[in-house]
């Protein structure tokens, strides 16, 4: 754990105190569904983002990372938190969100480390944001829970650094685990968790291809809805009933498209969940492709890179399903496979990849390989 070979004490001078952990995660279905009040379905991978943490009494706080794009060490000023455009901004999200809720947030050092992979839809920002809020719990003795840990990395990511995500990946990063499926209502914030099958399991290939969800297309498709939810006369595209749903074909272009996925995403997180408790892997299997091609065709939000991998991995006779994940333009899939074939069908998968020049895709989930 160093930065540029350095542990926190020869960083900072001093022992760490406190440490806080947290993961990335990897959705399973259930995309661009959270900031319309949805259904989804996201499960936790082994990435972690680990944040070591020690007070100060003299209000700088002092950030230090080798594993954040932007610079190995930058500070500011407990409650003089200003937007740079920066990483910095996700850790002056999360003391402005806590400084709002009436915490007195004390100077403090911290060291920053992932193995989360940036832009890579895995939601590394989620990962480092709750990581951070658990340490300062921890250093504060803050009496809150995991949802509101959530709450307080969505408001950073949300309101201070300007992403409009919505709080799937917040709520996964503190809740997830590995051997299952968290099923959360976005709007309420309830939340069960779904064992995974024990006749499956997951592989995540990393295209290469980054993304970032403070700019761009992914505010573009967020307001595309919100404009196709006031067409259809409710408050947000989750509220779509049977008649409403009947007038989507009468929306113009592309607001038509983006209600239909939205709609029917919300759909197949439901039978997703179904499938996963009858343990019917052919069925979910089919509803990750029925994703994959409402995410490419509807929601428009694939790129080629990401629509070869699904392919090429779909093309495996142990493959039950492909998807793209996250929040798309780039960043990963996620493919059900047999139990114990994830990791042949990966190296498949890259080495198919690779035979165009200048690609190169790296397996995160079943056995990494390169």
């Amino acid at each position: 754990m160093t930065v540029k070979g350095q542990c926190f004490e020869a960083v900072f001078g001093r022992p760490v105190k406190v440490l806080g952990e947290a993961p990335g995660r990897v959705n399973l279905i259930g995309e661009h569904t959270d900031y319309n009040g949805g259904y989804v379905l996201p499960t936790a991978i082994p990435q972690k983002t680990r944040v070591e943490m020690a007070p100060r009494d003299d209000g700088l706080i002092q950030i230090a990372t080798m594993s954040v794009r932007g610079g190995t060490q930058l500070s500011y000023r407990a409650g003089e938190e200003s937007r740079r455009g920066l990483w910095l901004d996700y850790v002056q999200g999360v003391t402005a969100a806590l400084r709002d809720r009436g915490v007195a947030v004390p100077g403090f050092d911290a060291r920053i480390e992932s193995t989360v992979p940036l832009g890579s839809g895995l939601s590394s920002s989620a990962s480092l944001l709750v990581a951070l809020a658990r340490a300062l719990r921890a250093m504060l003795d803050l009496v809150i829970d995991d949802v509101e840990i959530a709450r307080i990395a969505h408001a950073a990511e949300h309101d201070f650094v300007g992403a409009p995500v919505g709080t799937m990946d917040q709520m996964a990063a503190s809740l997830a685990d590995e051997n299952t499926a968290l099923f959360i209502d976005t709007r309420t914030l309830a939340f069960e968790r779904i064992p995974l099958p024990a006749e499956a399991e997951l592989l995540v290939v990393n295209s290469g291809v980054t993304h970032q969800h403070a700019s761009g297309d992914y505010k573009t498709r967020r307001a595309e809805c919100e404009r196709a939810a006031a067409a259809l006369g409710v408050p947000q595209l989750r509220d779509v009933d049977e008649a409403a749903a009947q007038r989507i074909a009468s929306l113009p272009a592309p607001l038509d498209r983006r209600a239909r996925h939205v709609v029917t995403e919300n759909a197949r997180v439901l039978a997703a969940v179904a499938a996963l408790r009858a343990g019917d892997l052919v069925r979910l299997g089919e509803l990750f492709d029925a994703s994959h091609r409402s995410m490419r065709d509807d929601f428009e939000v694939s790129v080629p890179e990401i629509d070869d991998l699904v392919e090429s991995a779909r093309a495996q006779p142990d493959v039950f399903g492909a998807r793209l994940t996250g929040g798309g333009f780039g960043g990963s899939i996620v493919a059900l496979v047999k139990r114990g074939c994830a990791a042949r069908v990966g190296r498949a998968v890259v080495e198919a990849y690779a035979r165009v020049p200048n690609r190169r895709a790296t397996v995160l989930v079943g056995e990494p390989v390169s």
